[in-house]
């Protein structure tokens, strides 16, 4: 029998919604999205294919346009890539795009930066209908406090006091392109963008954004948890359930999406 004729490198953006799964990547026992994935990306190609990602997220965290990068071991349309596979897909994970990339494409390395989005509602009573899609408080927050500690952050830094115990990256340091918070009725939407970012990094930062929003701290505080370097002087982890991978983004000559339908249902 003749072998099938291998098809190039693609690279194909996903939304998943991470309440049902223990983070991206694959695992021998717990579901994952990566697992996930990969199980329909083989299904549809009826061989094994395998994925690599542009930045795993954790229990509970949420994706908009995960980019991830196939060698596929077989030829299809790129259209049969976003349907097929997703014949296969459980309801809250969905490929929403495929472009064809060069060889020399990679979803991790080559992506330029890093953007991720938290929304937090603030509300005297808790969540019902938000659950697992928004973080919450029952403390009035200040956007100016909130923003005034953002400064220092700003620029590339040893994240230390903001990583978890668990990461594994080689260097804390990483640099923060900028932070922006506004109020949206009665939700609060922080975005980030970066380089790139630690285990946990912006929970981290997270609850010592809204210490500082409630009062607890003063904003002048975010700077000596920086300089402190060390996880103990910053704010207990904050919830997963807010927080959504925005994507990464790359050199705009690969043309590839870097806004989703997904995108829009987050308060503006």
């Amino acid at each position: 029998m003749a072998e099938r004729a291998k098809g190039p490198r693609l690279a194909l953006g996903i939304a998943y919604r991470g309440q049902a799964y223990s983070g991206w990547q694959r695992q021998p026992v717990e579901p994952t999205v990566q697992g996930r994935l990969e199980s329909a990306l083989s299904e549809f190609a009826a061989q094994p294919v395998d994925t690599m990602c542009a930045g795993r997220t954790d229990t509970g965290v949420h994706g908009l346009n995960q980019v991830v990068h196939i060698d596929p071991p077989v030829v299809r349309e790129l259209n049969s890539w976003v349907r097929g596979t997703n014949r296969y897909l459980p309801p809250d994970i969905a490929v929403l795009w495929c472009r064809e990339v060069g060889p020399e494409f990679h979803a991790r390395y080559s992506a330029l930066g890093r953007r991720y989005t938290y929304v937090l509602l603030e509300s005297p009573v808790r969540p019902a209908i938000e659950v697992g899609s928004a973080g919450w408080v029952f403390t009035p927050l200040d956007g100016d406090r909130m923003r005034e500690a953002t400064c220092v952050l700003i620029g590339e830094h040893d994240f230390s006091a903001f990583r978890s115990s668990e990461c594994q990256a080689n260097s804390p340091v990483r640099r923060l392109n900028a932070i922006e918070i506004r109020r949206c009725g009665a939700y609060w939407r922080f975005d980030f963008d970066g380089n790139a970012f630690l285990h946990h990094m912006i929970r981290n930062i997270m609850g010592c954004l809204i210490a500082v929003g409630a009062g607890r701290r003063p904003p002048s505080w975010m700077a000596e948890v920086l300089a402190a370097r060390l996880r103990l002087h910053a704010a207990p982890t904050f919830s997963p359930a807010g927080l959504y991978f925005a994507g990464p983004y790359y050199d705009p000559a690969l043309d590839l999406p870097t806004h989703t339908a997904a995108m829009d249902w987050l308060p503006r």
